[in-house]
């Protein structure tokens, strides 16, 4: 409702500046009177107006187009990649509607040509003195585009960033909003996604494999876990039922070391199992094999001699 709103009243506002110009022109040729002043006024109104409308139409447009595709189905990686190619491209043409707009107005005025006229007299200092000064504002704006164009991440592709790991929320020209697992927000400039590595964990899809590791005693059975560990994964909806792995990965002085390896959908579904799996397999160590959780063995042998005791 409120959208539709903006649109009729920039409507209204374009006919009326509109009419509004042809009265002015019209008692000019009538009257013979200079209204130049206001005329320009007009003309920056008129600007300023069709920047406003042009935008309203622009995101207008996109909603529409967006509608035919939903990011909160659980197979959404098509329409991730279009959200986020509408997003930052839409941001673009805002952005360049705008600086064209505020380029025309400031050019009406005669004050502001001068000084204008004046910049392109003197183009080598301005331009070097331009780009020392705006060189990261740019190369923001610039790896804005490229992250649209190329797009290692997308809108809701789970990440890993600075050891902290969340949900790309929001990607914009200049920065990236990242939602942490516990709802704080992590913003980190476009540039930052191109110098430095991170990890995406639903780059070609949503599909994610969790690790469990477990510490037991040498005289745990393994067939037995790896039995329990399938009976569990079948009774849980978090499981996706592909991978479904009990490996011995390590054998210490006091321990064994093993890894579960299970799958799910998606990353907030694989933690879940992961923690879920990790909970019943050491219940079922403690009520089934309580001889088997890690021990610490101590050894006292007596050996008896013929001195006496000091």
């Amino acid at each position: 409702m409120k959208k539709n709103t903006n649109l009729i009243i920039s409507g209204i506002l374009l006919i009326l500046v509109l009419s509004l110009q042809l009265i002015t022109d019209f008692v000019t040729k009538l009257t013979g009177l200079d209204f130049s002043a206001i005329a320009d006024q007009q003309n920056n109104l008129f600007i300023a107006v069709s920047a406003w409308v042009a935008i309203i139409i622009l995101r207008r447009l996109k909603t529409r187009f967006l509608k035919r595709y939903d990011i909160s189905q659980e197979d959404n990686l098509h329409s991730r990649k279009v959200y986020t190619q509408f997003n930052i491209l839409e941001k673009v043409i805002i952005f360049v509607i705008i600086i064209v707009a505020v380029g025309l107005i400031l050019l009406s005025f005669e004050g502001i040509r001068k000084i204008g006229v004046g910049l392109f007299a003197s183009a080598g200092v301005a331009g070097i003195i331009l780009g020392l000064s705006a060189q990261k504002v740019v190369g923001a704006l610039l790896a804005g585009i490229q992250i649209a164009i190329t797009q290692p991440f997308r809108i809701d592709d789970a990440v890993v960033v600075e050891g902290e790991w969340g949900w790309i929320e929001e990607i914009n020209l200049t920065y990236v909003v990242v939602r942490v697992w516990d709802k704080r927000r992590l913003v980190l400039p476009s540039s930052y996604f191109l110098e430095k590595p991170f990890q995406n964990w639903t780059r070609n899809n949503a599909d994610i494999m969790g690790t469990v590791f477990l510490y037991t005693d040498y005289n745990i059975p393994f067939n037995d876990l790896r039995t329990e560990l399938t009976r569990l994964l079948n009774a849980s909806d978090l499981w996706d039922g592909k991978v479904n792995v009990l490996q011995v990965t390590e054998s210490k002085e006091t321990t064994v070391e093993s890894r579960i390896l299970v799958s799910a959908r998606n990353s907030p579904m694989a933690w879940d199992l992961r923690v879920h799996i990790r909970e019943k397999m050491i219940e079922y160590i403690q009520i089934n094999y309580p001889d088997s959780l890690p021990r610490t063995r101590v050894v006292i042998e007596n050996k008896a001699t013929n001195q006496p005791p000091r």
